[in-house]
């Protein structure tokens, strides 16, 4: 039983000493260790003077380029000091870096190929008819230029298979019905107790008293398509591409954004 523990602690030790030794080849490793360790942690979840930056849901959503603000600026009133004389690419380290400690820094290799998930994108899948990346493609839905900086695969193919069952209600279409027998489905913009107001996939808007209306069904199912007709390649390739280009903006945000601010003071 001894024996048997001892091996075990040694297994885990060895293992520790070989993730420690990877996150230390990260860039911005040392970056952190210097300036952020001493309060944060050495693992980014919290110490004495400052709180955890790791595992927080708060601070896992913020975008790279607003934790780059973050740490070039830092926080009047909440202890936390700016790092002005960090260059814009040492600031792009430490969030990389950051990440690598929130468990989203490892790159997520899948068998798509981005470049034919971006063929599809705005082709044969027809997402650029509702969703944008990059400010090229539709409007009805969300913008997708950083949606893959946060999302999962496992999340982003669960909604490609089936959105009525996986897009939170709020990214589903309303479907309004009049006095006068007129049917309306389209995203809902504005909904109080006066009026309901709803952008159709034309682009079109539609403002609708309420005592004009019979009934409202709020939410009621997606606009989106179902990927039946992707075949699991293709689904894969289309995930691995918003995975990218979710990565390479947020990615490029946060270095945009220190150069531009470096710029500013110069």
């Amino acid at each position: 039983m001894v024996l048997g523990w001892g091996i075990f602690a040694r297994t885990a030790m060895l293992a520790l000493l070989s993730t420690t030794a990877l996150h230390a080849q990260q860039p911005g490793a040392a970056i952190f260790a210097a300036n952020c360790a001493g309060c944060h942690g050495a693992d980014g979840r919290g110490g004495e003077h400052a709180p955890n930056i790791a595992t927080a849901p708060e601070v896992q959503h913020l975008l790279d380029r607003e934790l780059a603000g973050i740490i070039r600026y830092g926080i009047s009133g909440a202890g936390m000091p700016a790092f002005s004389t960090l260059k814009p690419q040492e600031i792009s380290d430490v969030v990389s870096y950051l990440r690598v400690l929130q468990g989203r820094g490892d790159i997520i290799k899948l068998p798509g190929d981005p470049k034919q998930g971006e063929a599809l994108f705005f082709g044969k899948a027809q997402c650029s008819d509702c969703h944008m990346v990059k400010g090229k493609g539709g409007f009805i839905g969300s913008d997708l230029s950083f949606y893959g900086a946060d999302a999962k695969p496992d999340q982003i193919r669960a909604i490609i298979l089936d959105p009525d069952k996986n897009l939170p209600a709020d990214k589903k279409a309303t479907t309004v019905v009049t006095l006068t027998g007129q049917k309306i489905t389209g995203m809902l913009k504005v909904k109080d107790n006066f009026s309901v107001s709803i952008q159709t996939p034309d682009g079109a808007f539609h403002y609708l008293p309420n005592s004009e209306l019979a009934h409202v069904d709020l939410y009621s199912h997606s606009l989106m398509p179902a990927g039946s007709t992707l075949s699991g390649k293709e689904v894969d390739d289309l995930i691995s591409y918003l995975l990218r280009i979710g990565d390479e903006n947020s990615k490029g945000s946060s270095t945009h954004s220190a150069k531009s601010d470096d710029d500013d003071d110069n």
